[in-house]
């Protein structure tokens, strides 16, 4: 980021990729992160306003400051809440920010999507640019709120010209402190995995998507963008790395196993997931790495390693 300290507001902040944002961001810019939950070790030069993105004390934050960029990654993601629950914070949540974002006149909008919105299937082509329709709500009811998230961006795009408004999807973000299906899954000690499929995957370490997400608050920066890791690798791969011993299952079997296990709190590992151990989902990041010239600073091996915290 360039020119005079800008304020920028970063919602989520209090989750593990928020404090990374946060720690990369904080000396370049005065940074107000707004999270319901506490931000514990929060740096003395950031301020948090502890509200849920949906109350109106999001907008006296925008009012009392003059914002000059909004990173927005505010979006639950909790398989076990209900999907009432899940709709009303992310896409209220949402609404609300980019609301208050073109009330209040901010320059920038960088929004958090992910690459899972295009869903692993058996038609997928082995790398899926920004134009592939978003299809992951036919197979995952958990993603759909993203997709609405996403396309709440999208419209937002086009009806505020005036606003620099960037949609990053990353690849399957992982790390020590991540606590999502990705970084589960890679930590079990004997994963399932389907027997006959070896799919290709794509990573990327928590520490990359945050500078790619302050990458995308530089002036210029505008669209949708494709944001992908070090490489691709076979999953087999990942596992030989982190030393783990896979369990081949049939599908017929493992589907209803986990859902029984996942009902009964004995797995965190929702079994809708299972698509994506077996199903192709790899996309293309030309478009972002082209227009900025950003690279992963983390290696495959590094990222495969972090989630064991190494």
């Amino acid at each position: 980021m360039t020119g005079a300290r800008q304020k920028v507001v970063v919602t989520g902040i209090s989750g593990n990729l928020g404090r990374v944002v946060a720690k990369l961001l904080h000396r370049d810019a005065h940074v107000i992160g707004i999270d319901r939950r506490p931000f514990v070790g929060r740096p003395k030069d950031v301020d948090h306003v502890q509200v849920d993105l949906r109350k109106k004390k999001t907008d006296e934050v925008f009012k009392k400051n003059k914002i000059d960029a909004v990173i927005h990654m505010g979006i639950m993601h909790d398989p076990r809440m209900s999907q009432e629950d899940h709709h009303s914070f992310n896409v209220l949540g949402t609404m609300r920010v980019l609301e208050c974002a073109a009330k209040y006149g901010v320059k920038k909008v960088v929004m958090l999507s992910s690459a899972n919105v295009y869903g692993p299937s058996p038609e997928n082509s082995n790398f899926l640019t920004e134009e592939t329709p978003l299809m992951a709500a036919s197979r995952f009811p958990t993603v759909r709120d993203l997709i609405e998230v996403d396309m709440l961006a999208h419209g937002f795009f086009w009806r505020h010209p005036e606003i620099e408004t960037v949609v990053l999807r990353p690849v399957h973000i992982v790390g020590a402190a991540i606590k999502n299906a990705p970084s589960n899954y890679l930590r079990l000690k004997r994963p399932w995995v389907m027997a006959g499929f070896d799919p290709m995957v794509q990573l990327i370490h928590t520490e990359d998507v945050g500078r790619a997400m302050i990458e995308a608050l530089r002036p210029g920066r505008k669209g949708v963008y494709n944001v992908t890791g070090p490489g691709e690798v076979p999953l087999s791969s990942v596992f030989r790395e982190l030393g783990h011993k896979p369990l081949p299952l049939p599908h017929l079997l493992a589907k209803p196993l986990l859902s029984t296990l996942f009902k009964y709190r004995l797995a965190s590992y929702p079994p809708e997931e299972l698509d994506h151990i077996q199903f192709l989902c790899m996309v293309d990041g030309t478009r972002w790495t082209t227009e900025t010239g950003w690279k992963p600073r983390h290696s495959m091996k590094e990222t495969i390693r972090s989630v064991l915290g190494e």
